[in-house]
């Protein structure tokens, strides 16, 4: 996604667990280690001098394997957890500065949360589950109700309203509580490995819902997971927790091409990168591009392309291939003559957002570099056997 407007921002976060956690802040800070400090004074440490920025609209995904730290950061977002030190700021507010009142309006307004463990209420129904939200802000009982509806009809529940959770499956219950957490309208939504707890085909369904009702909610999602593919399959960029400490932030491409350290490197090594990459983040600039309108014009560009070929562009986008020695003789033709579909030989294009898994094949196929087109089909970019091959061999360690 594009850049976008920063919303929260998290700047030298340090938490330690213990008695009296300010006493060994100058020990950490001095980089004491975990280990260290646990063995030697009986504290843990929780996280460690974390800065990062979450911007508006994008699901950022926090993973680490467990105790790395990811679940007492997101806990930070709406101070379940108080830090030992460091700031929180939420849409310019610091989130330390609010009274009890304020923060409980922060929480039932600014942020939903959805559980590893659905956290349903038993004596509940399904929609009055999903109302709970609403009651606590004391919306109407009959404008939640309706309300509530809504989002179990967009997750797919349309007609378990009066169920109650024991009834249901556990992908349901998880969509019972991602409906819940949809309904309060809240701008930012974190999800604590929601759906860690079910099983692998659930699992894929659930993503690819989220996936769906993101595009067109546009929430902050702020998602906690261990599972790399989960991560490259749902985040807009990605920050990995190392035993507290935040050891790489990117997006997914940067993550798996490049990890800045032995921890990342061994954790991207095994991901099936043609499954994980788009055509995208592995294409080159559209260079054998040719969008004379007559063939003596063409001719002229095709002689300045790096190949004996080009992708013909016009006015409606990306028409096809044209092979330098049809544009020959072509001109001694009629070199004047417009640039028309008869020199043009059919070359399809695969997508910007096409899986390279998907278009393999087609790179081997043929012997011109692929066209890529976007979603107007416009000419985007290129894309060669040889960069299929190298971005699926060793991924490069960060400079």
């Amino acid at each position: 996604m594009s850049d976008s407007q920063e919303l929260i921002k998290i700047q030298n976060l340090y938490k330690v667990f213990g008695r009296k956690p300010n006493a060994f802040m100058d020990k950490v800070r001095a980089g004491i280690s975990k280990d260290e400090l646990l063995t030697q004074h009986d504290h843990t440490l929780g996280l460690k001098d974390i800065n990062l920025t979450i911007n508006k609209g994008e699901i950022f995904v926090i993973m680490g394997l467990s105790g790395s730290g990811k679940s007492t950061l997101i806990r930070h977002f709406n101070r379940l957890i108080d830090p030992t030190e460091g700031q929180i700021l939420v849409d310019g507010e610091d989130v330390m500065s609010l009274g009890k009142k304020a923060l409980e309006q922060f929480r039932r307004h600014k942020m939903s949360m959805v559980f590893q463990r659905f956290g349903l209420m038993p004596h509940r129904t399904v929609i009055d589950n999903v109302a709970y939200g609403l009651s606590v802000q004391g919306v109407p009982r009959k404008e939640r109700r309706e309300k509530a509806a809504t989002w179990l009809e967009t997750v797919g529940l349309k007609g378990y309203e009066e169920q109650y959770p024991s009834q249901l499956s556990g992908g349901q219950q998880q969509r019972v509580g991602l409906a819940r957490a949809l309904c309060t309208d809240a701008e930012i939504l974190l999800m604590d490995e929601a759906f860690s707890a079910l099983d692998p085909l659930i699992r894929s369904e659930m993503q690819d819902q989220l996936i769906e009702l993101q595009a067109g909610l546009h929430k902050t999602i702020v998602f906690i997971t261990h599972d790399l593919d989960e991560a490259l399959r749902l985040g807009d960029r990605i920050a990995i927790l190392k035993d507290g400490e935040l050891v790489q932030v990117g997006k997914p491409e940067d993550i798996l091409l490049h990890p800045a350290t032995d921890y990342v490197e061994a954790f991207v090594k095994d991901v099936n990168r043609a499954r994980a990459l788009t055509v995208e983040t592995v294409m080159q600039p559209p260079l054998n591009r040719i969008t004379a309108e007559t063939i003596c014009g063409a001719l002229e560009q095709m002689k300045k392309l790096p190949e004996s070929y080009g992708y013909y562009v016009n006015e409606d986008g990306y028409q096809g291939v044209v092979l330098q020695e049809t544009l020959e003789q072509a001109y001694e033709e009629d070199a004047d003559a417009r640039m028309c579909i008869k020199v043009v030989e059919p070359l399809a294009a695969v997508s910007c957002d096409a899986v390279l898994e998907t278009v393999i094949p087609d790179t081997l196929e043929t012997d011109y570099h692929l066209p890529v087109v976007d979603e107007d089909g416009g000419l985007h970019g290129e894309l060669s056997r040889s960069a299929v091959v190298e971005v699926l061999g060793t991924p490069h360690r960060a400079a």
